[in-house]
């Protein structure tokens, strides 16, 4: 499709034949399009060759069975060629033929019309008085036209022929209805313009395309010259792609220096080796920023990994609001934070491990899912990971969820709000010690800044 479309630019079209409304038909050798397409009441349609047509309006009261943009005919005519007359492409409002690709020069534009949706007896069907104005290259070439009155009646053809000057490539033909005539006869929505066919030929002689050689050269052209793009197209892709990557990963490093941070760095390499490589069965939780894994240091230390997911809501600015927040924690009740690493598009933070995982999971067990603004999260485990909390024990985690929270907005030399506080955000460790997690979007409440938003902002 591509290649035939390149190729109809390069080597230029020079006539346009359509059968508006009706399929494909050839008469005197000459093949007209198929245009049955049945648009909306706002359509663009372009099609596989060398023109398009834009239609607009909708048809207002219309007592019609079908709301169609096209009319077959279903009575005898009087015309020489029948078969481009017996269907029609009909507008409300307005409707625009373009023809692309034109050898610039002189051209005549034939417009072939027939009235087939009045009759010629004396009935009510024969008083239909249908008014539109047709303009070529955008120039009101046909005031006020009734099709019936210049044919000498209904079910009888009428051809226009107007010069077209191309110089840009193009053929704008419009036809358009200012409101004028009946719209209601036979029924009502039978209005706006009509047209039967349209033939665009130009008034010179083409250049000859007859020749096989240079036929084959100009597909091998065009095929070369697709090649071209598209491997340009994928190498600027993939500069840029590069470019973004490097740009990140630089930005985050050089905000990470300026954080001063209190925690260690840990490499890609590191982290690998800790979870087996991200290894599904090390995988102990799943939300809005990402995957957590559990894992194993070289020296033993237990850890759970933060793995930023190319899907997450949180961005960059999130990852690195939760590193200089929780670094610069130190409590009982908040969760501790070892370090983080930034490597090619890894975005890891590295946390200490939770043996209980969270509160949501000790309550509901090891398949829950929190629906909440059409987000879902999912923590898998074992089936015993539900625990039997007795209410002491209750007791004890919401005693240490609101020491946490008191340190975070009252005790510490930050005051922060956490904003995203819920059931899966506080984790639980081996003694059932609850630690408020997950500070992406945080807020940092300082002692002059006293229009601190404390919506809730998570999920």
């Amino acid at each position: 499709m591509l290649v035939t479309t390149v190729a109809a630019y390069i080597s230029g079209w020079y006539s346009v034949h359509i059968n508006c409304g009706g399929k494909e038909v050839t008469v005197n050798g000459t093949t007209y399009e198929d245009d049955t397409i049945s648009p909306a009441p706002s359509t663009f349609f372009q099609s596989k060759t060398n023109w398009a047509l834009s239609s607009t309006g909708y048809f207002a009261d219309d007592d019609r069975n079908i709301d169609s943009y096209t009319w077959l005919n279903a009575s005898s005519l009087s015309v020489a060629n029948p078969e481009l007359y017996m269907s029609a492409r009909l507008s409300p409002i307005s409707l625009t033929y373009y023809a692309f690709c034109l050898g610039n020069g002189n051209y005549t534009v034939k417009l072939h019309f027939a009235e087939i949706m009045f009759s010629n007896d004396k009935t009510y069907s024969s008083l239909g008085r249908r008014l539109f104005d047709v303009y070529v290259q955008r120039k009101l070439v046909l005031k006020d036209f009734n099709i019936a009155n210049e044919a000498g009646g209904a079910g009888k053809e009428v051809i226009k022929s107007f010069p077209a000057a191309v110089t840009s490539n193009t053929v704008e033909i419009r036809f358009y209805w200012a409101g004028k005539g009946t719209t209601a006869i036979p029924v009502r929505g039978v209005y706006g313009p009509l047209i039967s066919a349209i033939s665009v030929n130009p008034d010179f002689k083409p250049p000859s395309t007859s020749s096989e050689t240079g036929s084959k050269i100009s597909v091998g052209a065009v095929v070369g010259i697709v090649a071209a793009l598209v491997l340009v197209i994928l190498l600027v892709i993939g500069i840029l792609w590069w470019k973004c990557c490097l740009r990140q990963k630089s930005t985050l490093e050089q905000e990470l220096k300026g954080l001063d941070l209190k925690t260690g760095k840990f490499t890609l390499r590191q982290i690998k080796a800790a979870t087996n490589n991200f290894d599904v069965a090390n995988k102990i939780g799943e939300g809005g920023f990402g995957s957590v894994y559990k894992g194993i240091l070289s020296d033993g230390s237990i850890i759970a990994v933060k793995q930023l997911s190319s899907k997450s809501k949180q961005g960059n600015r999130e990852f690195l609001n939760e590193i200089g927040m929780i670094s610069a924690l130190q409590h009982p009740h908040l969760v501790k934070l070892y370090g983080c690493c930034v490597e090619g598009d890894q975005l890891l933070l590295v946390y200490e491990y939770m043996e209980n995982n969270n509160v949501a999971r000790a309550l509901f067990g090891n398949f829950f899912c929190l629906l909440n603004y059409f987000v879902v999260f999912e923590i898998e485990g074992p089936e015993e990971s539900q625990l039997k909390l007795d209410w002491p024990t209750r007791r004890q985690i919401l005693v240490g969820i609101a020491r946490g929270l008191a340190y975070l907005h009252e005790e510490s030399r930050l005051k922060i709000v956490h904003r995203d506080i819920k059931a899966t955000n506080v984790l639980l460790d081996k003694d059932l010690n609850p630690k408020i997690s997950d500070f992406g979007l945080a807020k940092l409440d300082e002692d002059d800044n006293t229009h601190i938003s404390t919506r809730v902002a998570g999920t």
